[in-house]
């Protein structure tokens, strides 16, 4: 992935960082609202109010506009979790992440902007670069968090653990938002229960997921 860096190298004022999350703020309400196929630079400058020539001052082109889009709604996301992580300890109560998290699928313009950020990542790289960063770094977090829950575990076990843990919250992001399906009690209880499992401690034996 291309690092993402300012469009315009020298560095912004007070009044540039507003302008330029403004013009954020815009290209994220058309992402979501009218999908990646629309983000084009002319509906964001619309959406913005301005003229098309001062979104290019801050955002030469559409890749420039796209990578700093992601960076600011992976970054933000990712920020929770790292946060979640570090509000328990070792003897903290791992649900209490879960309620957090799962909480975010009833947030349907959340899920409705990811959706939009994997379908863009399936057909650009630079997107999906930005998207494999955010989820490793996602699973990260939750290794880390689960070391600390189960110092004995293996650290290879652990980063499994994580990426399965991670998988199934995204699906679910899908399956429980009413995009793909809606959530319901007993598979709820079934997901909490497997999720709990991989955030919690090992079964006593030799240390190995």
């Amino acid at each position: 992935m291309t690092p993402v860096h300012p469009a315009n190298p020298a560095a912004p004022t007070p009044k540039g960082h507003q302008r330029r999350a403004a013009l954020l703020d815009a290209a994220e309400h058309v992402l979501g609202s009218a999908g990646g196929a629309e983000l084009t630079m002319r509906a964001v400058a619309d959406a913005a109010g301005v003229r098309l020539g001062h979104l290019q001052y801050y955002f030469p082109a559409r890749s420039d506009l796209l990578a700093a889009l992601l960076d600011r709604i992976l970054a933000a996301s990712l920020e929770r979790v790292a946060a979640l992580a570090e509000t328990l300890d070792a003897a903290g109560d791992p649900a209490a992440v879960l309620d957090v998290l799962l909480g975010d699928h009833d947030d349907p313009s959340l899920v409705r902007l990811f959706t939009e950020v994997w379908a863009m990542a399936a057909h650009d790289e630079d997107a999906a670069g930005a998207v494999r960063a955010f989820y490793a770094a996602y699973a990260g977090h939750v290794a880390r968090f689960v070391l600390d829950r189960s110092p004995g575990l293996d650290p290879v076990a652990a980063r499994s653990r994580a990426e399965v843990f991670v998988m199934l919250m995204e699906g679910a992001a899908l399956l429980r938002s009413g995009i793909a399906g809606r959530a319901g009690p007993v598979t709820d209880a079934v997901l909490r229960r497997t999720l709990l499992d991989l955030l919690g401690r090992p079964a006593p034996g030799n240390g190995t997921a």
